[in-house]
């Protein structure tokens, strides 16, 4: 397992990196200081399973960064990390893309457990949100192409919770193909990321295996 970790100060990321051991002693975190080292170390280590990225950073705010990682890597999920905690802020962070949203005030034990969640493909919702609801959207996916027999079976593979690897081998396709068939499930469902794209399908009816 390989996680990124931007934060721009040092103390941070290496307690931070502490604390992610608890996941497993064999997890290996990687650090950014600023946005864009985050997307050269990126561009690098493409078998990256998360990024843990602080709202403020010295070259942009969390969300400009955000996008940036959407349009470059649309299937790695993406945990917000926040010394506020504004729901607004939330709320946004979350619209924008984001699997989880976790307060640096947090117990180790609480983004353990919001990492894990969102390493299984789910959203995590902070306490604040928890009971928050949305107003009901129209279902963009019912205005788009029909995904294809290919992208179905790789969107069962999402729901499965499985990796692009994982899929890949299953499909006997390469990697590469299977991040571009992602790719266009993200647009069938006009959303960010995979979790979202696992939660939007499964509101359309779409079920795991």
């Amino acid at each position: 397992m390989k996680i990124l970790v931007v934060d721009d100060h040092a103390l941070v990321r290496e307690g931070l990196r502490q604390v992610l051991k608890g996941l497993d002693e064999s997890v290996e975190v990687l650090q950014a200081g600023t946005c864009a080292q985050a997307f050269a170390t990126t561009q690098s280590h493409n078998d990256l399973d998360l990024i843990l990225l602080d709202y403020r950073l010295p070259d942009m705010t969390g969300l400009e960064a955000l996008a940036i990682f959407g349009q470059q890597h649309p299937e790695l999920p993406i945990v917000m990390l926040s010394g506020s905690a504004n729901v607004q802020i939330m709320r946004q962070v979350l619209q924008a893309g984001a699997a989880g949203f976790v307060t640096k005030s947090s117990l180790s034990d609480e983004l353990l457990g919001a990492v894990r969640r969102v390493l299984d493909g789910d959203v995590y919702l902070p306490h604040e949100l928890e009971t928050d609801t949305p107003p009901e959207q129209p279902d963009p996916a019912s205005e788009r192409p029909a995904l294809t027999q290919r992208q179905e079976l790789v969107l069962r593979g999402l729901l499965d919770g499985q990796s692009n690897r994982e899929i890949s081998q299953a499909l006997n396709v390469s990697e590469e193909t299977i991040k571009t068939h992602v790719t266009a499930i993200l647009r069938h469902f006009a959303v960010h990321n995979r979790t979202q794209a696992v939660v939007a399908a499964a509101r359309c009816g779409y079920t795991a295996s």
